[in-house]
């Protein structure tokens, strides 16, 4: 994830107005809602101060200097190798005094992995809430609870205005390894180039892969520069873990989607639910003594886990391999790779869809499939202890990527 959009109206007045309008019974809802997303980002915005102005200062802490020069270099890079917007973000920095920029609210039905959606007036629909309180979301997710929904509040270290304001450096992220601080600006900056309104899946999908080459050829420019070559070793290795973290959720999600398309009954379905739950939080503790006791992920078990933990996570990058594909038929060059994706961007949703599936590498098996024949002990009976973690484990074998 996520790294996650959170879009913010640039018109103040027109925030401002939208708080005039609308009952108060509807108020955290509409114009409450706009009026702490205007507050929260302008508060940001106000933290903010020019990166150079900040280097020129004797006072910096040494690495949060080396972090500011880097983060600079990263931005020249992505304007001047890949193409990507050149503008003044990421030429600022802001330390909120907290470990997150905001944080979103996903929720779910009880038996169904299909995230609740709310639309906004630039991001279109999308299937989270920003608060930049983390009382306020927790507050939120309450509410969603006594509706009868699952909810899971997640914190978001960076978000993308979509060239409407400066996006600046955050101490949220600022501090992640050198490889991770550039992956993260590149997706930022994607979002940038091209934002299709109310494709999520679309735009995660097109940023993750204008990442994943930028920061190939980030990490080769780094080494032909004579930078230290450990710097692309302590990359795979955090991106391994990422990818073997994301794998299994995937296929933890794949086999409660089995679960739920069955006709077994609610209450079967909420035993093999639990039963699922309980392999994932096993699953991760094995892969954490397989990674030497590295808990990086553990605040993704600190709540109840939800449908929402898997749903907020799992379809945003489904069709990676197709812009992948899109970007080795234009020859690797990235200009012409974003004028092919924005042409993608202009067809109808279907349209795009059928263009993008045609892109994407042929299965031999639609993925689907084996999700459901694994599931099917689930429903069968009782499961014993400790039954689905070798099998789990068997794909995620230690520098598994993509």
């Amino acid at each position: 994830m996520s790294a996650t959009v959170f879009a913010i109206v640039r018109s103040v007045a027109a925030l401002a107005l939208l708080a005039l309008v609308g009952g108060c019974s509807s108020w955290r809802d509409g114009p409450g809602y706009y009026w702490q997303s205007m507050a929260g980002h302008l508060a940001v915005m106000r933290e903010a101060r020019p990166i150079d102005e900040l280097l020129a200062g004797p006072a910096l802490d040494p690495e949060l200097r080396r972090k500011l020069e880097q983060a600079l270099a990263i931005r020249r890079f992505a304007s001047a190798q890949l193409a990507l917007p050149e503008n003044g973000s990421y030429t600022g920095y802001a330390d909120l005094k907290r470990p997150f920029v905001v944080w979103n609210v996903f929720a779910t039905p009880e038996l169904s992995l299909k995230l609740k959606e709310w639309c906004f007036p630039v991001a279109g629909c999308v299937g989270y809430r920003g608060y930049y309180d983390a009382g306020d979301a927790e507050h939120f997710a309450a509410r969603l609870r006594a509706e009868g929904y699952e909810a899971f509040v997640r914190g978001v270290p960076a978000y993308s205005t979509l060239g409407w304001f400066d996006d600046p450096v955050l101490n949220t992220f600022v501090r992640y390894p050198d490889g991770e601080l550039a992956r993260l600006v590149f997706h930022e900056l994607a979002h940038q180039e091209l934002y299709l309104k109310g494709d999520t899946t679309f735009n995660e999908s097109f940023a993750t892969a204008v990442e994943q080459a930028g920061l190939e050829r980030w990490l080769a420019a780094r080494e032909a520069a004579g930078a230290d070559p450990a710097l692309r070793a302590e990359w795979q290795r955090f991106a391994a873990r990422r990818e073997q973290f994301l794998a299994l959720l995937a296929r933890q999600r794949a086999a409660l989607d089995a679960v739920y398309a069955s006709d077994a009954s609610d209450d079967e379905k909420r035993a093999a639910k639990a039963g699922i739950f309980a392999a994932l939080r096993n699953d991760y503790e094995a892969l954490k003594r397989q990674w030497g006791g590295y808990a990086g992920y553990d605040r993704w078990f600190a709540q109840p886990l939800t449908n929402a933990h898997l749903a907020s996570v799992a379809t945003y990058t489904a069709q990676v391999p197709a812009f992948r594909a899109l970007l080795a038929r234009e020859h690797g060059k990235l200009p012409a790779f974003y004028a092919a994706a924005r042409r993608l961007a202009g067809l109808p949703k279907a349209e795009r869809e059928q263009a993008l599936a045609a892109l994407a590498p042929p299965t031999i098996e639609p993925p689907m499939a084996g999700w459901r024949r694994q599931a099917q002990p689930l429903l069968a009976g009782p499961r014993q202890a400790g039954q689905h973690a070798p099998r789990a484990l068997t794909a995620l074998s230690p520098g598994a990527a993509d």
